[in-house]
């Protein structure tokens, strides 16, 4: 080896053993800077817009089937709409605004304004990240992803797959899809520069894993009701307007088959033929590379007191989650998802022989606090008829009487699926598609939730470009990939699961009774 080859590979190792170094990565995020010329004009045009879309619809002239209520709730909803999308102030600030408005003009009554706060999504959202924050306190996330990459690190398919199985076990307990982001970034770097992908000379290997890495943060949130606090703000508008109640293992078994196959298919078609990786590039090609990352693992020594506890509550909140439609037969009482999580927190945080403080538990209050302006916004429009108004104008010259199920779901599902293209907002999408979708069911006489549900498990796909979500934008930033690469991967895993809802939808949904049979007309 050059003299040159060996400094540069000295400074590759030193790089690795920095990034190892995972105890400072951060749970919960705010909302970024604009970083385009673009994203700051939408804000410097955003606060004006929003207000400019509320005087307009508040004050238009009644009609067409519109009341007055439905008007103001309309006004108030788009207005916050506008500034969800642009952020000329944080998202949580627009939520306030809203239910100050919707209380104000007297569209709503202040008591269920108020009252989201107190929904089961709510209580789950908040239980949920605390019993994230033990994956980062006690090491547990660290010592995951360093054991798998040891395991099948040694060869580039297998890499791969390891971060396939770390997505997938981080998503049912850490709703932030970007604090997943976050905590696995370091390894992502770290094994791409093993395998001589860096950010001033990628190679189809880094392409591969940053956007494998991409596609499994966001899809792979679709397993659980859990995964992303979109899928609970679903649960939530299909409970409170369909008078559904969605089981946590119903949507388990359900959403897994989709999710789990799209990124199994997008594992092995991505080295073979998106992003082709040449034979020689199979192996690793840092020298030492391996040895650094185990030696990060040794020297976090056997599992600790405090770790083991974690994997006792989580295994216990887990069995809860996963057996919920046979608690009254085992119990003779039943246990909610929010009520199975709530008796994880009491253990972890139980003084002396618990496992955290509160102060070491990271609770994103402003995405709860924004959650809880959507579901007020989203409730009103149901609640006033501007939502089923909405409907009638969009599909109103589309006659779906006696057309057959399949054909309703296959566009409804097209557009959950390639939606995020023009609104990244998980959140807004949730709060915007699935009233709409139950509405728009009821209207035509099919099962609200033979639509929504399987809506809902594509909420969360927003793989196709840097903008389509905080974790692409941190991915994007590596300098691995570029926007077009970043594009024809996403369509990829969008059409590959598009494809597999489809097959879903007349098969495994009809089984577990979610859908009707394709072929039924109304």
């Amino acid at each position: 080896m050059s003299q040159a080859s060996a400094a540069m590979n000295t400074g590759s190792l030193e790089r690795v053993q920095e990034l190892l170094n995972m105890e400072k990565m951060s749970l919960s995020s705010d909302s970024r800077a604009a970083r385009t010329n673009t994203e700051r004009w939408m804000k410097y045009l955003g606060f004006p817009g929003g207000i400019l879309v509320f005087l307009l619809i508040y004050y238009m002239p009644t009609g067409a089937g519109l009341t007055a209520s439905a008007q103001s709730a309309a006004a108030c909803f788009l207005m916050a709409l506008v500034w969800w999308v642009t952020e000329p102030v944080p998202t949580y600030v627009t939520s306030f605004l809203l239910m100050i408005l919707l209380a104000l003009t007297r569209t709503w009554e202040l008591k269920p304004i108020l009252d989201v706060l107190g929904m089961d999504v709510i209580w789950l959202n908040i239980m949920s990240f605390i019993l994230s924050s033990i994956l980062v306190k006690t090491r547990l996330a660290k010592r995951l992803a360093l054991s798998l990459i040891l395991k099948f690190g040694k060869n580039a398919s297998w890499a791969l797959f390891a971060f396939v199985i770390i997505q997938l076990a981080l998503a049912p307990f850490i709703p932030s899809t970007t604090a997943r982001c976050v905590i696995t970034l370091p390894l992502m770097i770290v094994v791409a520069a093993i395998y001589g992908s860096t950010g001033d000379t990628p190679n189809n290997f880094g392409r591969n894993l940053l956007l494998l890495n991409l596609a499994s943060i966001s899809i792979l949130s679709s397993t659980t009701m859990t995964g992303s606090p979109a899928d609970m703000q679903a649960v939530g508008f299909i409970q409170k307007m369909a008078d559904y109640r969605v089981y946590y293992n119903q949507w388990l078994l359900a959403a897994a088959p989709i999710t789990i196959g799209t990124i199994a298919a997008v594992w092995y078609l991505g080295p073979k033929f998106i992003f082709p990786v040449q034979q020689e590039a199979k192996y690793p090609q840092l020298q030492g590379g391996m040895d650094l990352v185990k030696a990060q693992k040794d020297s976090m020594g056997p599992l600790s007191i405090a770790e083991k506890k974690g994997i006792g509550v989580f295994l216990l909140v887990i069995f809860l989650w996963a057996t919920d439609t046979w608690h009254q037969q085992w119990f003779g009482l039943d246990i909610a998802a929010p009520v199975a999580a709530m008796i994880g927190v009491v253990i972890t945080l139980m003084p002396r022989w618990g496992i955290l403080s509160w102060n070491e538990a990271e609770i994103p209050w402003h995405l709860l606090l924004f959650s809880a302006g959507a579901y007020a916004g989203g409730l009103a429009l149901d609640d006033t008829g501007a939502a089923e108004w909405a409907v009638r104008q969009l599909f109103g010259n589309m006659n779906f009487q006696g057309v057959p199920f399949g054909v309703v779901y296959a566009i409804i599902m097209a557009i959950m699926i390639y939606s995020h293209l023009l609104l990244t907002s998980k959140t807004v999408r949730a709060t915007i598609m699935i009233p709409l979708i139950i509405t728009l069911a009821r209207q035509i006489g099919w099962n609200p939730v033979s639509l929504a549900l399987p809506a809902a498990f594509a909420i969360d796909w927003v793989v196709g470009l840097p903008i389509s979500g905080k974790p692409n934008v941190v991915l994007f930033a590596t300098g691995q990939y570029s926007v077009m690469d970043n594009l024809k991967y996403g369509l990829a895993a969008c059409t590959i699961g598009y494809i597999l809802l489809l097959i879903g939808g007349a098969t495994w949904f009809h089984w577990m009774g979610i859908t009707p049979a394709f072929t039924a007309r109304l």
